[in-house]
């Protein structure tokens, strides 16, 4: 397909720094489909003289401390393979459509990350190349089996095509006040606790926390798709049948179920905070403000909450429900673009990025918690080297128990998620956030969903 061109210089004649100016603005757009990867005629310093340099873009993460991360590591990539020269682009507001439309296109870029229900959209449209040669080819049994194998088998196509590779491990845990817990006398959080003892537990912080920390709700949970689906599969459910993407099973007892204990702690119990019951502020927010004693919330929160937090803080797993122990592995990974120009030289960049050394960068800017188990350990020293004295006493490795156990889970998504998600999103507003609907409202919200599935809707 013929490349968008614009007026100005050639790819070739930007620095990377130039070229992070530039995508910082309106030309952004633009200068992703100038940049594209081509064959050179140039060379750069260390390059042999008699091979072109080959030219790749590399989109991720625009937060505040990501791009200088990426470029402090890019220029190590830069020094090992002098022949590649790699160009970072920070993701768009409106990654999803953007990046479907690039792919469409021809001029996404050639190595780029995702996550959640876009992921499996873009490779249900054919937009990233199939990695299975190259693992194969490059990639050990031990590197592999160093990654959550739920988190593995998530980039995984029903017919067996492998389109990403993890980028970190996300998990999700159960954050304490232990000062709240000290004052009321209760036993702290542990890797035995139930679903009978979290309740327990929140009730008896509401009753007995000092007049100084009133009013205090015993936990939180945010009302969203994957947080409600981890409970829904502790109690041994599913949001969608995993051998049909377009089957609904909310309305099935065992998602019922665990919605109803939830429904029973925030509007008949109250001890449980609904979203009104903390001004509809974050998870994370909440907990620093000490507005309840305990949140679900996950390992990419440690930075803000250690930091932010004026009372010690424990961390420990998720209750275990009924029937299973779950807690989620987030699905952020990286792709390869099925029509790059550079395939092999985008692997190698790839390579590079699944590495421990980038692990480990990502682990000392922002904590995020490293995909593969072997740097678990290094992760955990980042944070206590970070926060001594917060640390102290911190289970921080509970994080990674469920990749070690083996009891993590993905995110669930329907065939159609675009359709499914307001609905759903409607009917648990209703159920748990405004307490205006019995849980048996799912029926309908899984009747609606199945209805458009099927392209009735």
């Amino acid at each position: 397909m013929q490349r968008q061109s614009v007026s100005g210089p050639t790819p070739g004649t930007y620095s990377r720094r130039a070229f992070l100016r530039l995508s910082a603005g309106a030309a952004a757009a633009a200068l992703l489909a100038a940049c594209q990867p081509g064959p050179v005629t140039r060379t750069i310093a260390g390059a042999r003289a008699t091979e072109p340099v080959v030219e790749l873009v590399y989109q991720d993460w625009r937060t505040d401390w990501f791009p200088p991360m990426a470029q402090e590591m890019l220029a190590q990539f830069h020094d090992l393979h002098p022949n590649i020269r790699v160009f970072y682009l920070p993701d768009p507001e409106n990654l999803e459509t953007k990046m479907l439309a690039d792919m469409q296109a021809g001029t996404a870029p050639d190595v780029f990350q995702g996550c959640c229900a876009h992921y499996p959209i873009w490779a249900q449209k054919g937009g990233m190349l199939d990695l299975r040669p190259y693992i194969s080819r490059d990639l050990s049994q031990q590197t592999i089996q160093d990654w959550d194998p739920a988190q593995y088998r998530y980039y995984l196509t029903p017919d067996g095509q492998q389109y990403g590779l993890p980028k970190y491990h996300g998990a999700m845990a159960l954050y304490y006040n232990k000062d709240i817990f000290d004052a009321c006398g209760e036993a702290y959080p542990n890797s035995d606790w139930t679903y009978d003892d979290y309740a327990a537990a929140m009730a008896q912080l509401c009753d007995a926390a000092p007049e100084r920390y009133r009013p205090v709700w015993g936990s939180l949970t945010e009302v969203s798709w994957d947080r409600l689906q981890v409970h829904v599969n502790a109690w041994g459910g599913h949001f969608v049948d995993p051998a049909d993407a377009r089957r609904c099973m909310m309305a099935e007892p065992p998602a019922l179920e665990a919605l109803e204990w939830l429904r029973t702690r925030m509007w008949d119990d109250h001890v449980m905070a609904t979203p009104m019951d903390v001004s509809h502020m974050s998870t994370t927010r909440a907990f620093v403000a000490q507005r309840v004693a305990m949140v679900e919330d996950g390992s990419w929160a440690l930075k803000e909450i250690l930091s932010g937090a004026e009372f010690a803080v424990g961390v420990a797993p998720l209750p275990k429900g009924p029937a299973r122990r779950a807690t989620l592995a987030t699905t952020d990974g990286f792709s390869i673009y099925s029509r790059s120009k550079h395939p092999d030289a985008a692997w190698e960049l790839m390579q590079f990025l699944i590495g421990e050394e980038y692990g480990r960068a990502m682990a000392r800017a922002h904590f995020l918690q490293p995909a593969r188990y072997s740097l678990v350990a290094d992760w955990v020293a980042c944070i206590r080297d970070e926060f001594p004295a917060q640390a102290v006493g911190m289970d921080i490795a509970a994080f990674a128990d469920g990749h070690r156990e083996g009891y993590s889970v993905t995110t669930e998504f329907f065939a159609d998620m675009s359709a499914a998600k307001p609905i759903a999103d409607a009917a648990w507003d209703q159920i748990l956030s405004l307490g205006q609907a019995p849980v048996e409202r799912m029926v309908q919200a899984c009747q609606q969903i199945a209805a458009a599935q099927a392209g009735e809707g």
